[in-house]
């Protein structure tokens, strides 16, 4: 019995020691395979290679490697564990691995790392900060997130995350926008085709410009754009079926963002810019086993972005599709075979007195017009909108930023309207107001005015007074007519807000500011010829980081040009402040500037005396308006022959107004420590002192007005016989009556030598040492357009000797004599 119960000790205790054995290389091979099978993270030292993956703790989503489509490479992603055709990220998308042999690992500083088969770095986490204690984790959100076990926050602190780089795939809870503090961008990027994710050339943005909208690109061009946000839906597309997920905007000051959450936790739905460029919504068919489309943008033709060109507006339910806006025609007449305003290009079907003769016709539920030229005003009631928008003649349209009206908020839009539709019920619309000529307004305005009249003529039967409404009625029906209507006739010209542009847009007009765009490089940085949309060309002044000018000058010409409108100053289009750009867009000049002809041997005998005089002339004129006639008194300190554009009919614009300075009162003269401006072109009290008045600007009318006679720069002027400058050579040759000399020799024989003795002496009076002893503009003005009139006879002008120059040459290498200098150096018309 003994031995008996002996042998069953000794066989349960093998029996124990066996189970506990494999007990313990079962517990060895569950954690040698955990990362096969079920882990969601990995560690410092820890690795997953191609066959192996990570897995969320829900089952919901894994990480590891996969080739698509027929494609041999292989690529890092993610993608729903169990549901077919699914790949929501890429992490490798430029570099991907030609073998199985891909490795992903982290690092001790915190830093995912792929390697390919051969030990090399394909792709990088790239973090900065380094963690004491990181793990990487695939979330149930689909998230790949890096964090430091060892910091304890009460919100968990991602280091990195994979939803901050979306590749074609927005899952709930990503971002679509900007963080308005790094200028980072969350957008979609569409793969190549289905077997290379690759960055392919179609990606959706969210636009941040005006409203919020979902746009999508072709490159830089616009493929199609959303109505704006309306608090519920982006306005022309399919409403959002609310069962299935719900959308929101968030703005902040850190960041702007679309993004949506499922209706309920069952529901699996993702939004896709796929290969062909359309925006999908798909949620996943558990009946079926596939992925159902919801809805997908562009829907329909009209959708086309700027379908109709400007100024028109598309219905899918009409032929032809396209129509101009009434009260507007086609530039020329027809369309063409995609039933589109073969002009792609709508005009007033009559010219009216703005803003006499103007007011505007309402349309309901349409898209809104593209955010090309806006200024939104959150603070503003809609008929505040109404009445701002009448005084400024270039505002063409205005609306409310709320689908009832009811609440503040103020969009306008300058210049064409681009890419309008009219809505069907399905989708939801905005009502816009556009300006057009009061005949444009129809049976509806004179149908109210005739029931005004009626209304007065009764009451005034019953009341006795029919002389008192008579004169009602004539009123009301001087009103209906548009005769008599002066709201705004004089802030048309001084209320005009310069109105922004997109980024995309301009980045589009100039072809992503491309070199053979580049049609200038100055102070302020580089300048790009841009056609709109439109057709309009334009001029794109872009902030270099190196500029000597900045964010001040920047600001200043976009505060003092916005209130000028004089037909020889340069117009600003309007500006843009997107992140770290700045951008400046003007009318473009296709004749380039001044100095591109008259310091130029070949092109100066294009000039000859008669359009230089007119080209004076105006040039004075624009200056009287900056001294005296516009409401702020504006000292331009930056006056010079390369800041003269000049339009397609050699007509002068003053430009470059960053270094400008406004005048209140009877400040008559201030003082600066930083003088800034062009050497040469500076009064001796500026120069020396940094005292500046507008006879500091008549000095460089001066300085200029001698340039434009002989044809000789001041900076590069140099005689042989003499140390003086151009305008103490001048002065020479004036005092001993030899001043034709002056006189460029190429207007030999276009000058009429009267007008060309009274120019050089009247150069000669601005530029003299003392300011009170220089013209003023309207005296300027005087003497040059009036032959009568006696001069005085100039005194010593300042500057008199210019000690840089060398008497043994003639000529000279031009230096730079300038500080902060706005000079474009011009490559080509702007």
């Amino acid at each position: 019995m003994e031995d008996n119960n002996w042998q069953l000790f000794n066989v349960n205790s093998q029996l124990k020691s066996s189970l506990a054995s494999l007990f313990f290389y079962l517990l060895m091979f569950l954690s040698i395979m955990k990362l096969s099978f079920a882990a969601d993270t990995i560690a410092v030292a820890q690795s997953i290679s191609d066959g192996q993956t990570l897995v969320s703790s829900s089952q919901s989503f894994e990480l590891g490697f996969f080739s698509p489509g027929n494609s041999k490479n292989r690529f890092l992603g993610i993608w729903y564990k169990n549901l077919s055709g699914a790949v929501v990220w890429v992490a490798n998308r430029n570099s991907p691995i030609a073998d199985a042999g891909g490795v992903l690992t982290i690092n001790s500083d915190g830093n995912l790392i792929l390697f390919d088969g051969t030990n090399s770095t394909v792709w990088s986490s790239n973090i900065s900060r380094k963690a004491e204690d990181p793990v990487a984790q695939l979330l149930d959100s689909g998230n790949l997130v890096i964090k430091d076990k060892k910091t304890m926050q009460p919100v968990e602190i991602y280091l990195w995350q994979s939803f901050d780089y979306p590749s074609d795939t927005l899952l709930p809870g990503m971002k679509l926008g900007r963080n308005l503090k790094t200028g980072s961008e969350w957008l979609l990027t569409s793969w190549k085709s289905a077997d290379d994710p690759s960055p392919g050339n179609f990606t959706c943005r969210l636009s941040i410009q005006g409203l919020p909208s979902m746009v999508t690109y072709l490159g830089s061009a616009k493929l199609f754009r959303s109505g704006p946000w309306d608090g519920f839906n982006f306005g022309g597309t399919p409403v959002s079926p609310t069962l299935i997920f719900v959308p929101y905007v968030v703005h902040s000051e850190d960041e702007i963002y679309y993004s949506y959450e499922p209706f309920n936790n069952p529901i699996i739905t993702r939004l896709i810019m796929d290969q062909s460029g359309s925006l999908l919504r798909v949620i996943w068919n558990e009946r079926s086993s596939k992925w159902d489309t919801v809805f997908l943008v562009p829907p329909d033709q009209c959708d086309q972005y700027g379908q109709c060109g400007a100024n028109g507006i598309c219905n899918i339910n009409k032929t032809p599709i396209c129509e101009c806006l009434k009260g507007f025609r086609p530039e020329s007449e027809g369309m063409d075979s995609n039933n589109r305003n073969s002009s792609k290009k709508c005009v007033k079907e009559s010219s009216s007195d703005c803003p006499n003769g103007e007011g505007f016709l309402k349309l309901v539920g349409v898209k809104l017009p593209d955010f090309i030229e806006f200024k939104l005003n959150e603070s503003m009631l809609l008929k505040e909108c109404e009445m701002d928008c009448l005084k400024n003649c270039s505002c063409s349209a205005y609306a409310s930023t709320k689908l009832d009206e009811q609440d503040k908020g103020c969009l306008m839009w300058y210049g064409d309207l681009i890419d309008m539709k009219n809505l069907s019920g399905k989708t939801m619309g905005h009502d816009i107001y556009v300006r057009v000529a009061f005949s444009e307004l129809g049976s509806e305005r004179a149908s109210n005015g005739k029931k005004q009249v009626k209304i007065i003529i009764i009451f005034s039967i019953i009341s006795g007074m029919l002389v008192l409404s008579l004169v009602f009625c004539l009123i009301v029906w001087k009103k209906w007519k548009g005769g008599k209507h002066k709201i705004g006739q004089e802030s048309c010209k001084d209320n005009v807000e310069v109105p922004l542009f997109d980024l995309a847009s301009i980045d589009a007009a100039t072809n992503s500011f491309s070199q053979e765009n580049l049609i200038g490089i100055g102070g302020f940085g580089p300048v790009y010829k841009g056609i709109l949309p439109t057709g309009k060309e334009i001029a794109v002044k872009r902030l270099s980081k190196n500029s000597g000018q900045g964010t001040e000058e920047f600001r200043n010409e976009v505060a003092l040009i916005a209130k000028l409108q004089h037909r020889n100053l340069v117009w600003l289009c309007g500006s843009c402040i997107q992140g770290e750009e700045r951008l400046l867009v003007y009318e473009y000049m296709p004749n380039k500037s001044l100095d591109y002809f008259i310091f130029d041997h070949d092109r100066r005998v294009l000039l000859a005396w008669q359009k230089r005089f007119d080209i004076i002339m105006q040039i004075v004129r624009g200056l009287l308006y900056l001294h005296q006639d516009s409401k702020l008194q504006i000292i331009h300190r930056d006056l010079k022959a390369s800041n003269i554009l000049l339009d397609s009919n050699m007509n002068p614009k003053i430009s470059d107004f960053g270094l400008a300075r406004t005048f209140e009162g009877d400040d008559k003269v201030s003082e600066t420590k930083r003088v800034v401006g062009t050497f040469g072109y500076m009064s001796p009290e500026y120069a020396v002192n940094g005292k500046f008045s507008a006879k500091s600007d008549v000095f460089s009318f001066g300085v200029l007005l001698l340039e434009i006679i002989s044809g000789q720069k001041i900076s590069s002027f140099c005689h042989p016989d003499h140390h003086h400058s151009l305008s103490g050579h001048a002065w020479l040759l004036w005092n001993e009556g030899r001043a034709m000399e002056l006189v460029d020799a190429c207007l030999e024989d276009s000058i009429v030598e009267s007008q060309v003795l009274r120019c050089i002496q009247v150069g000669l009076l601005c530029v003299q040492n003392l300011p009170k002893d220089r013209p003023t503009m309207s005296s300027v003005n005087f003497m040059l357009a009036n032959e009568e009139a006696k001069l005085p006879h100039p005194k010593e002008p300042g500057f008199f000797t210019d000690t840089s120059c060398n008497a043994n040459t003639a000529t000279r290498k031009e230096e730079s004599n300038t500080v902060n200098v706005v000079t474009i150096t011009m490559l080509g018309g702007r």
